[in-house]
């Protein structure tokens, strides 16, 4: 064996020696970044999983609808039931695709701001209360300002509390699929791309013109549904995950639908408690709308805005260890 001491010592006037790594071809650099494969096509991916998973699932109800001479309910006020198999079955397909996408990127599902340890946590409850509360408070003040009247029951005994609870559900998978699928896999990959509140804007303006395609919607309805989703961008912020966000989208839909009977961003449904009714000028009734088409849902808007950004203070997403770019923390 040779004697380490007999080696020549290391010229100190000699160049570093680098290790060399292979450069990088351009389609590598095209499809991945510091964070992975970049946002723009981890996105594209879950849609084409998401789109191909609806289109399955469509072709087979409807051969499974066709065989048994069966039809799909169209038009009139929706049902508790059809909203909580149509909305159910789309968060689960989301849900599947944001797993898909956890295991390509190496992720886990809460990295997407749905920890299932957290699930129905004391903050869903919170925020389901305070959904309601709000939305009480905005049918309050048009009844004070005298363009709204709470009416009288429309339903008793069991019947009231089985839609009560029947809604309940429904708007639980409404609120799990918009969350999830707005506020969840879509809003952390694309702050991996451009940064949170970057992505929030955004996703917040994409959220209300969705809403556009709802019969009776208008231009100020769509404008708070886009603004809501923003509270709860900030919400998400603060808490750091989607269930305070989920339980005060079931508590304002729920208070909305089901408690007071009035339309949700111009959709009317069956099965309410009350036979509330709206009477004055548009700006303050919001018309075929529902509430949300006022401007007085406006200042409730701001309202939940302070009361959370004072509230919340401490930021809590995204999971940093995720994010391996710290421009993007």
């Amino acid at each position: 064996m040779a004697d380490s001491t007999n080696l020549p010592a290391p010229d100190p006037q000699a160049p570093p020696i680098l290790s060399s790594a292979p450069p990088k071809s351009i389609m590598h650099k095209i499809f991945t970044g510091p964070n992975g494969i970049r946002a723009g096509w981890r996105m594209s991916i879950f849609m084409t999983i998401v789109v191909a998973s609806g289109a399955g699932a469509n072709f087979s109800l409807r051969a499974y609808l066709h065989a048994t001479g069966r039809k799909i309910p169209s038009g009139g006020p929706t049902t508790p039931l059809l909203g909580l198999l149509n909305e159910g079955s789309i968060f689960l397909i989301v849900l599947l695709a944001a797993w898909i996408m956890s295991k390509i990127e190496r992720r886990t599902v809460a990295d997407y701001a749905l920890p299932a340890r957290r699930a129905f946590c004391a903050q869903f409850w919170q925020g389901a209360l305070i959904g309601f509360a709000a939305i009480s408070t905005l049918l309050a003040a048009m009844h004070l300002a005298g363009v709204f009247s709470f009416g009288t029951l429309a339903l008793h005994g069991a019947e009231a509390w089985k839609y009560a609870g029947l809604w309940a559900l429904a708007f639980l998978c409404v609120s799990l699929f918009e969350e999830f699928f707005v506020r969840g896999y879509m809003l952390f990959t694309l702050t991996t791309g451009t940064g949170f509140w970057p992505a929030a804007v955004l996703l917040s303006v994409l959220f209300g013109l969705a809403h556009t395609s709802n019969p009776g919607e208008s231009h100020l309805g769509a404008f708070t549904a886009g603004a809501i989703g923003f509270v709860f961008c900030l919400v998400l912020r603060r808490t750091g995950d989607l269930w305070m966000p989920i339980g005060l989208h079931l508590g304002w839909d729920w208070g909305e639908t089901y408690f007071y009977g009035v339309p949700d961003s111009g959709l009317a449904a069956q099965g309410h408690l009350l036979n509330s009714s709206s009477h004055g000028p548009t700006w303050l009734t919001g018309g075929t709308v529902g509430p949300e088409g006022s401007w007085l849902c406006v200042v409730v808007i701001v309202i939940l805005w302070i009361l959370f950004a004072t509230w919340l203070r401490v930021v809590k997403y995204p999971n940093l260890a995720a994010i391996p770019d710290p421009r993007r923390r």
